[in-house]
């Protein structure tokens, strides 16, 4: 994909959706941070329904270690791999008292230190908590940079890396949302909705689905 299709691309993304955000619903850096560690291999609607209660009860560090791992798998159960998440979720509660007086460090690095946290988790904090252009590659962004043309790679780092080079101002910072927004609700995994798709003109995928299924 071109400069001039890249730039265009994002600016009808943007054009639809101009303050794009994280579905993940939280009310806090470390309220955001345990939701992104719970997301994983999970919809952030159901990470949001078990949160909610957990959320209106722990709102730092302190709180999520008082409650305990147990209590917290009881607000997280419906989540896929609860019992790992909490151990990692009450893990990384007790190094973030420990070491950053019960603050979350606007650090990529040091986040990818802590229990549950991987890049794509840590990229995820550090571009809506702290505003930087980082680019979260999930599932979503995977599929979309690589069947548009946008960004191919074989690894979610080499698609991250991929993204980092092509993406224009002023679009680096929401970029990562709008892709995985679009990759959510068009351009979809089983069957792509190419025909109410903003930018199909500019995508290289050769199997487009241009007409809604079972049409005739």
């Amino acid at each position: 994909m071109k400069k001039d299709q890249i730039f265009e691309l994002f600016r009808r993304l943007a054009e639809a959706n101009p303050a794009p955000e994280t579905e993940l619903a939280y009310g806090n850096v470390y309220q955001l941070l345990v939701a992104v560690v719970l997301s994983a291999q999970a919809t952030d609607v159901g990470v949001n329904k078990a949160t909610r209660a957990l959320f209106e009860q722990v709102m730092t560090p302190q709180q999520m270690i008082d409650l305990g791992e147990d209590g917290l798998k009881q607000h997280i159960k419906s989540i896929g791999l609860f019992n790992s998440k909490a151990k990692n979720v009450i893990a990384l509660s007790e190094i973030l008292v420990r070491d950053f007086g019960g603050e979350v460090p606007a650090d990529r690095d040091i986040l990818t230190t802590l229990p549950g946290v991987g890049r794509k988790t840590a990229n995820v904090v550090m571009n809506c908590a702290f505003g930087a252009e980082t680019f979260a590659v999930d599932t979503h962004i995977f599929r979309v940079g690589n069947r548009t043309g946008l960004a191919k790679g074989k690894t979610p780092l080499a698609v991250e890396k991929g993204l980092e080079k092509k993406v224009p101002q002023p679009f680096r910072q929401g970029a990562h949302h709008w892709l995985i927004l679009h990759g959510r609700y068009v351009c979809k995994a089983r069957t792509p909705e190419c025909w109410r798709c903003p930018v199909v003109d500019l995508c290289g995928f050769k199997k487009k689905v241009l007409e809604p299924k079972g049409r005739k």
